[in-house]
């Protein structure tokens, strides 16, 4: 589908539009990947189909809204005392996270005006550096459902 709009807008962006689109569609490729990495996980854990797909729906659930809210509780309790770089490295325990901070950090308008910048140390914001925790997030549920697999 993004293919499809990049092909039919193409003629309406300039190059730098269509460079962060382009990036825009591959880390999307990549956040539907890791997904799927963790849902294949999950799959080798559970006995039945129906459970598994209720793990693979509860995951993503944790993932895309129950996890930003723990950490968000975390820093109010904590009166902002869990910030600056550790808080940082909390959100690359969700793969969610590190797909809204590669695209933000992509482009330095967005970065400005987006909260996370402010918490967020520009080394992690770095595009290669979040691709390859993404990676991380694809490759590590992958092994791990391997060696869950053999017998």
């Amino acid at each position: 589908g993004f293919g499809a709009v990049a092909v039919v807008l193409w003629k309406h962006m300039n190059a730098a539009a269509l460079y962060h689109y382009g990036g825009f569609m591959l880390s999307s490729v990549l956040l539907g990947l890791a997904f799927l990495s963790i849902a294949l996980l999950l799959s080798t854990l559970a006995r039945e189909r129906t459970r598994a797909s209720g793990m693979a729906i509860a995951a993503w659930f944790f993932f895309v809204l129950v996890f930003d809210l723990l950490l968000l509780g975390l820093l109010v309790s904590t009166g902002g005392q869990v910030g600056g770089d550790s808080f940082a490295w909390l959100l690359m325990l969700n793969p969610t996270d590190v797909f809204r901070i590669l695209n933000v950090f992509s482009m330095e308008d967005v970065r400005t005006l987006y909260g996370l910048a402010s918490v967020m140390p520009e080394s992690l914001g770095n595009p290669l550096t979040m691709g390859g925790v993404m990676l991380a997030w694809i490759v590590f549920p992958l092994l791990l459902a391997n060696w869950r697999f053999k017998p």
